[in-house]
């Protein structure tokens, strides 16, 4: 049984869980607003997505953790943004609230997108009105961050600590909206704590060695540090521990059509084992706090 909110957002495992374990998965929504009134070709646009991921950390709840995913697309308004992740010159009106741009702003992939990925084409052919942002944020973005903060200090106030899974996908090279090099190549996997600031070393060093075991080429804050998904949830100190993943979209799709590839059953076997490793790995270091 899944709690929906309709195409904002779905909870899965909430029934079964027995592990302060949570998934989110923000990106991989493909439910497109009427009020998107964007200027980009569609499936131009679906270069944004982090298509099938969520549905390929679907077996994470087999082992007793919850998985949280957005409905709604990141170009539209983004829930790894800050509220205030965005450049005032993109904005028609008055904002409620000041406005705190970020290198992601300037890329054109701040709080709502202003440019198209891969080649950073204009989003729009005007400036989005700030009711039209405010209203975004109350309906979609805001939710989703307050379910997933929920479901943390749930975890955490149950079992004393709790370990957050940020799931998402990469190109397989850089595109002229990133920060690298345009066609610089992406490893496999790039795990990011925000330089070992969001998680416990052992969690981070886990899903590494998880990954490399198999074969799988791994960078660590290379060139995905983390944003605001794992900077508002993962303090360390108090036992709350968050990871970003990023998958290579090579491994289980066509990024042109977005069409599964051959590779895409066995990347979603070795996600589940994954969440099996995790989940002993946290009952580990359950046993160890509870022993203190």
């Amino acid at each position: 049984m899944s709690q929906t909110i309709p195409h904002v957002l779905s909870i899965h495992g909430l029934s079964t869980q027995k592990l302060p374990l949570i998934f989110d998965s923000p990106h991989s929504g493909t439910h497109y607003p009427g009020d998107f009134d964007h200027a980009a070709d569609p499936l131009t646009l679906r270069h944004a997505e982090d298509t099938h991921v969520a549905d390929l950390w679907a077996g994470v709840v087999d082992v007793g953790a919850v998985l949280l995913e957005a409905h709604f697309p990141r170009s539209y308004v983004d829930a790894n943004r800050a509220a205030d992740d965005m450049d005032p010159d993109q904005i028609e009106g008055d904002y409620p609230g000041a406005l705190r741009p970020t290198v992601k702003s300037g890329l054109g992939i701040g709080l709502c997108w202003t440019r198209v990925p891969p080649d950073g084409g204009p989003m729009y052919h005007r400036r989005l009105a700030a009711s039209e942002v405010a209203a975004r944020v109350a309906t979609y973005h805001r939710p989703y961050q307050a379910q997933l903060r929920g479901l943390l200090d749930d975890g955490h106030r149950r079992w004393g600590a709790v370990w957050h899974i940020n799931c998402h996908s990469m190109q397989e090279v850089a595109s002229a909206m990133s920060t690298q090099d345009q066609g610089t190549p992406r490893p496999d996997f790039v795990l990011g704590d925000l330089d070992g600031t969001a998680c416990e070393p052992t969690l981070t060093e886990t899903v590494r060695a998880f990954f490399a075991a198999r074969g799988y080429s791994v960078a660590i804050n290379d060139p995905y540090k983390g944003m605001e998904l794992i900077r508002a949830n993962g303090v360390p100190a108090q036992r709350r521990h968050s990871l970003q993943i990023e998958v290579n979209r090579k491994l289980y799709m066509d990024e042109r059509s977005r069409e599964q590839n051959a590779g895409y059953g066995a990347l979603k076997v070795c996600f589940s084992a994954l969440a099996a490793h995790l989940a002993v790995h946290i009952t580990h270091q359950l046993e160890r706090i509870s022993a203190q």
